[in-house]
């Protein structure tokens, strides 16, 4: 397979000269073959394997609470986690757990088990889009950071609406990698080059300590760190991003020995296979890392990371952007 070419080559030049972008902040990402995942890091990453993607335009910016407004203006919508469970889709939950509801990240404060991620994640009655960190808080000050707490229905409903889809995990990949060929991460290969934070991350022992070498806690507006050699921001970090493919592991998956075209990922029936809890929800997968990645635990902001995500669970660090498809 022939290699890509590094920021700066003909090909990050091609994603600034396709013509007119069919929405604002869009540019246009090449198609072409890349090794997708990595034999280096997390199981769920192996084995890296040949993939080709056609061009697409794509969001430079997650969707922002000011984007995501606009939408909820014009439409009425009610996203997920503002709407009260229904008893009949969870048999045997708790009354008081079927609430208008989000998850939500609280410091435990003190040492706990890293394996166990209910130390830190708390089920917050009425947080939400409208109040990220609970039902105390608002979007004030917060209109161009990406919108959070909203599950894959929610992004689907707002790509729809306008006139736009959300990514596969393959042109997510692609995308993100920005032009550089198995690099570890979205820029390069050092994490932090000459010192320089690239990505809203997590910067000290999780869950307790975060020293903000980068500046923020929570959060970041978008466009506040380098973008990647497409002109993509924040394709590392700040917030996990929904993709449209069902989770399956890599070594599961058609072609991953022989290479595929436009891949769409596991189906629905297998990611329901793959379910271990009580309550069989399928799982879609997100790419990306976010603020609550950290060196101690979840090194998950590069390209070649991916999680599964339940698609009725919202948090507190997942968004989505979208692109559009010329063929």
């Amino acid at each position: 397979m022939e290699p890509l070419v590094s920021i700066g080559s003909k090909q990050a030049v091609a994603a600034r000269s396709k013509g007119k972008p069919p929405a604002k902040d869009m540019v246009w990402i090449p198609g072409g073959s890349f090794m997708m995942g990595s034999n280096e890091h997390y199981p769920e990453e192996a084995p890296a394997h040949p993939v080709t993607v056609d061009g697409f335009w794509m969001d430079q910016y997650t969707v922002t609470n000011a984007h995501f407004s606009r939408f909820v203006e014009e439409t009425d919508y009610v996203t997920f986690a503002e709407r009260a469970p229904r008893a009949e889709d969870y048999p045997g939950a708790k009354p008081e757990l079927l609430v208008p509801a989000s998850v939500v990240f609280r410091r435990p404060g003190y040492a706990v088990d890293l394996n166990n991620h209910f130390n830190w994640w708390t089920y917050v009655p009425n947080a939400s889009w409208r109040r990220p960190q609970g039902p105390e808080t608002s979007l004030k000050g917060l209109a161009k950071h990406p919108v959070v707490h909203v599950v894959y229905e929610d992004a689907e409903a707002y790509a729809k609406w306008a006139g736009k889809e959300l990514p596969t995990e393959a042109e997510w990949e692609f995308a993100a990698r920005g032009g550089l060929e198995g690099e570890e991460f979205v820029w390069g290969k050092e994490f932090t080059p000459d010192e320089q934070q690239m990505a809203n991350t997590w910067q000290g022992e999780f869950p307790n300590e975060n020293t903000l070498d980068d500046g923020f806690e929570w959060t970041a507006p978008v466009g506040s760190f380098p973008p990647n050699g497409y002109g993509l921001y924040e394709m590392a970090g700040n917030v996990w991003e929904w993709t449209t493919d069902w989770y399956l592991e890599h070594n599961k998956l058609p072609n991953t020995c022989c290479g595929s075209i436009n891949p769409r990922g596991g189906s629905l029936a297998e990611s329901y296979d793959s379910c271990l809890d009580q309550v069989r929800i399928p799982r879609k997968v997100m790419k990306g890392g976010s603020y609550l990645c950290a060196p101690n635990y979840c090194r998950r902001y590069r390209p070649a990371a991916r999680m599964p995500q339940p698609v009725d669970t919202s948090t507190c660090h997942l968004g989505f952007r979208c692109l559009v498809r010329v063929s």
